[in-house]
């Protein structure tokens, strides 16, 4: 029987954690963290490294990893989210290629305080894969590997369908790319070594305290996070709720918590990975419009994800993690077609997750010293690689350090807000159905970019 919630798979083997205490009242702090995701413990822990007498506290509304940090496909990937051509055109050639050789250099450095905390994360740094298996995704293949060739910093290799098969035997494989700065991780022993390592660097983590509102300096008082349960008052106050931001009334439509799903299989025999290969254990992405992401897991399981339901009306944020059959099934019906020896293999648990979607598609770090009020977030599922970088610049914008990362473009940048409903769930619901309309376009045999998609990328503003 599959497991559907019970908040994501990566919590099965080692149960939800026990929770921390909350809040037990009005606190005074020197930098408060709302959210103990990734971003807001790796920001905890560089800080509290930077200058060990800082008072932090972390607030959290349920427990250290509930949001996407334990719920994601676990990519530590090198990607620039939203792309590099943007950033391009408003910040120059030079200064986009150091952005990018520092997401390559984050994967190493989560991947170095992993080992030095202690934490088995279960990283194994084997890359990403990229496979094309119809005509147009070779199309935008061939694309994007001469785009590829303008930026050396990624590395990216060209593979043809028979050195894919090499690697990975995807049923239809007409060619690949292969980028070597991207690891496997599971990503809820990620968060809850780091919350051990941010804890014993004397760091207050307060669980199952749900703050209500951020309150900027001002009238002769400093930042807070008011909660039900006390206030917290702070020369610093960041914001680190990804794709929960939406329930802060003040901050409702600065993203769109966009859902993603997942299934994994149970462990796969010798004879299923004889046929399939992946002895290098890369991650895996196919180039469709709604695409789906794969890893193979330490214990020899298959888990792929994508989009199921987009978005809920009103910027509802899924809490247990349950799944609709209908996404199951279709996940499913991708992993068996993609794996054919897979299909015997039962799906032992499905579950859903938010994360955080700007209208721009592009994430943002950013600290006002004048109101004391920072966030970073907005990843759209591409975080675990960024949130440390992140959580790295928003200790030096805290502590009013000019660095390299606080010179990178996606630092204190200004985003328009999102629609009013109707009108975005209209435009979610619409752009998602195109993208699903052009997919099938394409399995039909067209040899280039659906039209359609084209449409749907100019409704998103991607």
């Amino acid at each position: 029987m599959t497991t559907n919630g019970n908040v994501s798979f990566w919590y099965a083997k080692d149960g939800l954690p026990v929770p921390r205490p909350a809040l037990a009242g009005d606190m005074d702090v020197d930098v408060a963290i709302v959210g103990a995701g990734y971003t807001g413990l790796w920001s905890a822990y560089y800080l509290a490294k930077a200058d060990p007498s800082l008072r932090i506290a972390v607030i959290e509304s349920r427990f250290a990893g509930f949001g996407a940090s334990g719920r994601n496909g676990g990519w530590l990937a090198n990607t620039i989210t939203g792309g590099r051509e943007g950033y391009v055109k408003s910040h120059g050639r030079a200064l986009v290629g150091d952005f990018q050789r520092m997401l390559n250099e984050t994967v190493d450095e989560v991947i170095n305080v992993a080992a030095a905390e202690g934490i088995d994360a279960h990283i194994h740094k084997g890359g990403e894969l990229l496979v094309a298996r119809n005509r147009a995704q070779l199309s935008r293949l061939e694309a994007m590997a001469k785009d590829q060739l303008k930026w050396p910093e990624d590395d990216a290799v060209r593979l043809s369908g028979k050195a894919m098969g090499e690697r990975i035997k995807v049923a239809g494989a007409l060619g690949g790319m292969y980028i070597p700065h991207c690891a496997r991780i599971h990503p809820a022993r990620l968060v809850r070594g780091l919350a051990r390592a941010v804890e014993s660097l004397g760091v207050k983590i307060h669980e199952n305290t749900l703050v209500t509102e951020i309150r900027a300096a001002g009238n002769g008082k400093g930042p807070s996070a008011v909660t039900e349960r006390g206030t917290v008052r702070a020369a610093a106050v960041l914001r680190a709720t990804e794709g929960f931001t939406a329930n802060l009334a003040q901050s409702h439509r600065d993203w769109l918590p966009m859902n993603s799903s997942m299934i994994v299989t149970q462990p796969l025999d010798s004879k299923a990975w004889d046929s399939i290969g992946w002895q290098g254990r890369e991650t895996l992405e196919d180039l469709a419009h709604a695409y789906v992401y794969l890893q193979r897991t330490d214990d020899d399981r298959i888990a792929i994800g994508g989009r199921g339901v987009p978005y809920r009306y009103g910027s509802r944020t899924d809490m247990d993690g349950a799944t609709q059959p209908a996404t199951v099934g279709a996940l499913t019906g991708i992993l068996h077609a993609m794996f054919p020896a897979a299909a015997g293999a039962r799906i032992e648990h499905a579950w859903s997750g938010v994360l955080g979607v700007p209208r721009d598609w592009r994430a943002t770090v950013n600290f006002d010293p004048a109101t004391g009020l920072g966030f970073a977030g907005g990843y759209v599922g591409t975080g675990v690689t960024a949130t440390n970088l992140a959580g790295r610049t928003l200790t030096d914008l805290v502590l009013g350090r000019k660095t390299k990362a606080t010179a990178m473009p996606w630092v204190n940048r200004q985003v328009r807000r999102w629609e009013p409903e109707p009108l975005r769930w209209l435009a979610v619901q619409g752009m998602y159905a195109m993208y699903h309309r052009a997919d099938e376009h394409e399995k039909g045999g067209r040899g280039s970019t659906s039209p359609i998609a084209v449409i749907a990328d100019r409704i998103s503003g991607r």
